[in-house]
């Protein structure tokens, strides 16, 4: 049982810092808000988990290698090219889904203050002054 309420532990922290970001996003306008980064980060969190105490025979950094390739299809996902005005849209929500997952595995593994710090700092470099328009194609 202390196993399984460590996982919860874990789940509900990815969720949260999933959430936060996710808030910041969606105050901003961005598409990917608090629902879809709070679950990619339970979703990154809980495949880590699984890949450390369900399948614990197999190579563990296999499964959380993974995570890096399946979410790339979603940021790619959120990138979009306007070729007739030169502009790429979507290159810093691609980004965060990405980041998000990482946080995901960072609190999944049990690196709690690794996930919060990662966590913060992205919420800083969200924040910081930057281009709204997108940026031009070269």
């Amino acid at each position: 049982m202390p196993d399984e309420l460590v996982m919860i532990f874990r789940l509900v922290l990815a969720g949260a810092l999933g959430a936060i970001i996710g808030f910041n996003r969606e105050k901003a306008g961005k598409p990917a808000g608090i629902r879809t980064l709070a679950l990619i980060s339970i979703g990154a969190a809980l495949f880590t988990m699984l890949s450390i105490f369900a399948f614990e025979t197999a190579d563990q950094a296999r499964l959380a290698a993974n995570i890096v390739t399946g979410i790339g299809f979603l940021g790619a996902g959120a990138i979009i090219l306007r070729r007739e005005q030169g502009i790429i849209e979507g290159m810093t929500t691609a980004a965060t889904i990405w980041v998000m997952a990482a946080i995901g595995v960072a609190a999944g593994s049990g690196k709690y203050f690794v996930a919060v710090a990662a966590a913060v700092i992205v919420l800083l470099v969200l924040v910081l002054p930057h281009n709204e328009r997108g940026s031009k194609k070269e």
